[in-house]
């Protein structure tokens, strides 16, 4: 089956459409991994960031010919930036090659059949649960950022106190469920907007000197450390990376194919294998230009949704990012609290799957659990995975369904208990 044709003029609307729904990772992904204490330069972070998204979504749309478009991932950069930098105190050019060969690994698992059987051994289950924990992980990042949520060293964390932070993510929140209820494609972006305008408007926060400025290639593109990454200590982290970015490829491919009917006769979507490659090749490459993993969006429904039905729709959304290369002082000027409302909605949508995990049978319904709740936890998407697979295949075992578990399940059980050992 060949794709859905469509007009230039819907792959434009769609296209653009995709970009705003987009456009906030531009501010919240710098605003993450250039975290006090991570070490990263805010101008190298964006432009990488920018990068990554201009680049691989035009090679979705040129290559894989699907109107899908690619950015750092929400999730993946928290765990990336507070998990792996300021946690376990690895440098962020180690980090960017732990980054780098997750990215390859992925690759490999994409060009081969191994892709089809570890894809259909993961239990829904376990994805589910991943998503709802990363979900949760964003939520609590947000409350802390506009101060809800404090560290306390009798009760690990308690309430904050409820000043200006607090008040502008109760607006933040406002504006962007006003305008998503009504399908604005700005609903994240005015909320950033309004929150920062205000903020330097009543002299919280001091405006930017200057709106333009030339992009930096300089600091973080290039600057990983690829042989550091290959320490035997870090080998959890850079599976856990690839198989959080292969639950967000297949779920963001699957139900966004399904839901606009991007698929073939027997309802697998379209280019599948091409479109997991330039996911693959997103996240070797934010690597090597100084980021968090890229991944294909969600937020790619609501162009598609507008008509942008080919792989011309992507090219317009990778166009769109060119200026966001020039805004490095606009960008910077915006408050971390200014992102907090954008963080706890994201959080909301990606929560919203552990609806779909099945509580009424003890060994499903505990591997999921155990997943959901240690990766907010342990702020480690990493414990979180590998426990949920390790006692998946236990759990089964016991209640004496080990036959249902299959080969390649085992074998990712057996692998997660090693790496459990091996990083601690």
């Amino acid at each position: 089956m060949s794709a859905p044709r469509s007009s230039w003029y819907a792959d434009v609307v769609g296209g653009v459409t995709t970009f705003f729904t987009m456009a906030y990772i531009v501010v919240v992904n710098p605003g993450i991994l250039a975290t006090p204490g991570t070490g990263m330069p805010f101008s190298g972070v964006l432009t990488a960031t920018v990068f990554v998204a201009c680049a691989m979504t035009l090679l979705m749309g040129v290559y894989a010919r699907l109107p899908f478009a690619v950015a750092p991932g929400m999730g993946l950069n928290a765990f990336f930036a507070f998990t792996l930098i300021l946690q376990h105190q690895i440098p962020w050019p180690t980090a960017l090659g732990i980054v780098f060969w997750a990215g390859v690994l992925f690759l490999l698992v994409s060009v081969t059949p191994l892709r089809e059987h570890v894809a259909m051994a993961i239990p829904a289950s376990l994805r589910a649960a991943a998503a709802g924990g990363i979900g949760l992980l964003l939520t609590f990042l947000g409350l802390r950022n506009a101060g809800i949520v404090v560290g306390d060293p009798a009760t690990l964390v308690r309430m904050g106190v409820l000043d200006h932070k607090a008040a502008f993510l109760l607006l933040g929140l406002l504006v962007a469920v006003f305008m998503t209820r009504r399908r604005n494609p700005l609903a994240f972006l005015s909320a950033i907007g309004a929150v920062s305008g205000l903020a330097w408007g009543l002299g919280f926060e001091r405006p930017p000197a200057a709106i333009v400025s030339l992009p930096d290639f300089s600091s973080t593109f290039l600057a990983l450390d690829v042989w550091g990454a290959l320490q035997i200590a870090l080998l959890p982290s850079i599976v856990a990376i690839l198989f959080t970015d292969l639950f967000d490829s297949l779920s963001t491919f699957i139900g966004v194919a399904t839901a606009s009917g991007l698929t073939e006769r027997d309802g697998r979507p379209l280019n599948l294998r091409k479109g997991l490659i330039v996911d693959a090749i997103a996240t070797a490459s934010a690597g090597l230009a100084g980021s968090s993993p890229g991944t294909a969006y969600v937020e790619s429904i609501a162009g598609i949704r507008m008509g942008g039905r080919t792989g011309r729709a992507s090219v317009i959304t990778a166009l769109c990012f060119v200026p966001c290369f020039f805004l490095g002082p606009l960008v910077a000027a915006v408050p971390g609290y200014a992102t907090a409302a954008v963080l706890v909605l994201v959080g909301v949508s990606m929560f919203q799957a552990v609806l779909s995990v099945d509580f009424s049978a003890i060994e499903d319904a505990l591997p999921a659990f155990v997943t959901f709740v240690l990766i907010p936890l342990t702020l480690s998407i990493t414990q979180g995975i590998l426990w949920g697979f390790l006692l998946h295949a236990l759990l089964y075992a016991a209640v004496g369904r080990a036959k249902d578990v299959g080969g390649t399940l085992w074998v990712l059980a057996v692998l997660s208990g090693g790496l459990l050992v091996l990083g601690h």
